[in-house]
């Protein structure tokens, strides 16, 4: 299927000096935006909002801090309001991958364009019911 890698800007929206640039992954089986833990104080103060389990691609059960507000803009798309879920992760080859989940592609009106391996504008917002 191959891999889809999106620029990421995240600002604290209290402390707008306090950001973060990465690359990441973008992986539909995440709900949110994660990032590792390691980087939260780069963001400086966030409230947080709750701690939650979560349940990795191996099944592996770990603690996340959902925390925010924070203003977070993919690779030229409009900028979303929102919140990241840090998670204690294990760096490969010294880099870490952060994952850009599905609550912000939604919220971002950003689709997935398989065939070119890249995020493409959304046209519009589907409200129906599934």
């Amino acid at each position: 299927m191959g891999r889809i890698i999106a620029h990421v800007f995240a600002k604290n929206l209290f402390d707008p000096e306090s950001v973060v640039h990465c690359d990441a992954l973008v992986g539909t089986g995440s709900a949110h935006m994660v990032f590792p833990t390691i980087w939260k104080e780069r963001l400086g103060k966030l409230n947080t909002i709750r701690e939650t389990d979560c349940e990795s691609a191996t099944q592996q059960l770990v603690k996340g801090e959902v925390c925010g507000p924070v203003e977070i803009e993919i690779e030229g798309f409009d900028p979303v309001y929102s919140e990241i879920l840090f998670l204690d992760m294990e760096p490969e080859d010294g880099r870490y991958e952060p994952l850009i989940g599905y609550i912000i592609l939604e919220q971002a009106q950003i689709a997935v364009d398989m065939l070119g391996h890249r995020p493409i504008h959304a046209k519009k917002t589907d409200l129906k019911k599934s």
